[in-house]
């Protein structure tokens, strides 16, 4: 019988997007060059990415800089709402606003998000099959960053809303055998020099 090893998840949101979305700005191609240089020693055997063009065109880069890791694309990486909460869920001092806000997405996208967001949770996550541990990176955007921080710290469904992710900030999720899932690193842009970081933030957060 094979045994079960340590998964290693490492995520990161896109570079910083032009404002038509239709690809990074110059600083997001930095960004994202600046974090392949990050990952360059880690015994990463997979970038997956999301099919928009922003997260594509990072993974690109990232892979860029690393030797010989295939890059691939995945819907389940994509840019979709994972959960859609009843108002009973919500605190009651947030749930108009945070309703409103997910209603501006159409019912089918929304179910279609559930189906991509149990997807992403079956194949990123979870110890891996055999002895060797498996270290992988997920290029995506900052919903499912956002969904899979939460299902590692067990919170309820609802409250990926608001865990929000500075653009080629690096997160690391363990999944080890045996044991609850470990996050390792959250948000992580110390790879990225001061004018690079917290990009899509509002000034008060820039720290």
């Amino acid at each position: 019988m094979p045994g079960t090893a340590a998964r290693y998840l490492y995520l990161t949101r896109h570079g910083e997007a032009t404002p038509d979305e239709s690809g990074l700005t110059e600083a997001g191609r930095r960004q994202a060059v600046l974090l392949g240089e990050r990952l360059r020693d880690a015994p990463l055997t997979a970038v997956h990415h999301g099919p928009l063009a922003r997260a594509a065109e990072t993974a690109r880069l990232v892979g860029a800089q690393l030797d010989g890791v295939p890059v691939r694309v995945s819907d389940a990486a994509g840019d979709y709402v994972p959960y859609h909460p009843s108002r009973a869920e919500l605190p009651a001092d947030a749930a108009d606003g945070l309703l409103g806000f997910l209603e501006q997405f159409p019912a089918e996208d929304r179910a279609r998000g559930a189906e991509l967001a149990a997807e992403a949770v079956a194949r990123f996550t979870g110890p891996v099959e055999g002895h060797e541990p498996r270290h992988e990176l997920v290029v995506t955007h900052n919903f499912l960053v956002g969904w899979l921080v939460r299902a590692a710290l067990d919170a309820p469904a609802w409250r990926w809303v608001g865990l929000n992710h500075a653009n080629a900030a690096l997160t690391v999720i363990r999944y080890a055998p045996g044991r609850p899932p470990s996050l390792a690193l959250f948000n992580d842009t110390s790879h990225l020099p001061r004018p690079l970081r917290w990009t899509g933030f509002p000034p008060e957060l820039h720290v």
